[in-house]
């Protein structure tokens, strides 16, 4: 049964979608923690927003493993966290190393560290951000290693419900083309605000009981793998 003040830990939560996300989530009576690697500007925001903050850095698997130990586990784990990289994959300069740390191991890694709290409460949400760059239906655009680690991230979602406690849904969602810092490093103009971007996220957070697992969404709707 889902708990009348979900916790929740929302990584890279201290600007973009993912604060978009945590603000919208405490609107809806959840208990946030905001996680961030840069201390100063997440203590910002998460003072601005009125929530937790914890330091994470998920290339440092300490930082994370301590906030796990210290909290006990979260009902809901958004991981948003991400990075963007320009440079060709053949290149020795290669993001690719760095995008599957950021994008697919940590976002495990958590779920892992998280599972056995699930288990306890037999209720639980895990949602990932991901890309239309992640889906090969859509062709693994993007530049660098971000449409790689995207697609994982889906590969991932799709396969964990089989091995997930009862009670725990999984899904990815691609927030479409927003103005973020990375959004405006993609190109000019992107067409959607933080809050359109943070919208299915939100919604897959806090699913009913009979909402769907393993999928991949936009605009709270099924997209192609």
């Amino acid at each position: 049964m889902r708990p009348l003040h979900p916790t929740a830990l929302v990584t890279g939560g201290n600007r973009g979608i993912g604060r978009a996300i945590a603000a919208g989530l405490i609107a809806k009576g959840c208990t946030v923690t905001l996680g961030a690697r840069d201390a100063a500007e997440g203590r910002a925001a998460a003072e601005a927003l009125k929530c937790r903050f914890a330091r994470i850095d998920l290339r440092d698997p300490d930082s994370y493993f301590d906030v796990m130990t210290a909290q006990g586990g979260f009902d809901i784990l958004v991981n948003n966290a991400g990075i963007l990289g320009h440079t060709s994959l053949l290149s020795k300069d290669s993001d690719f190393d760095a995008a599957m740390e950021v994008m697919v191991n940590a976002p495990l890694d958590l779920i892992r560290l998280n599972t056995p709290y699930w288990r306890s409460k037999g209720w639980g949400r895990i949602v990932n951000l991901s890309s239309g760059w992640g889906s090969h239906a859509e062709g693994l655009g993007g530049p660098g290693a971000y449409g790689v680690a995207k697609a994982a991230l889906n590969a991932l979602t799709h396969a964990l419900p089989r091995d997930l406690p009862p009670g725990v849904k999984i899904n990815s969602c691609d927030p479409g083309w927003v103005d973020t810092r990375m959004g405006r490093s993609a190109g000019s103009a992107p067409p959607l605000t933080v809050e359109q971007g943070a919208d299915t996220p939100g919604w897959l957070a806090l699913l009913p009981d009979d909402g769907p697992t393993g999928g991949f969404f936009r605009k709270r709707l099924p997209v192609a793998w």
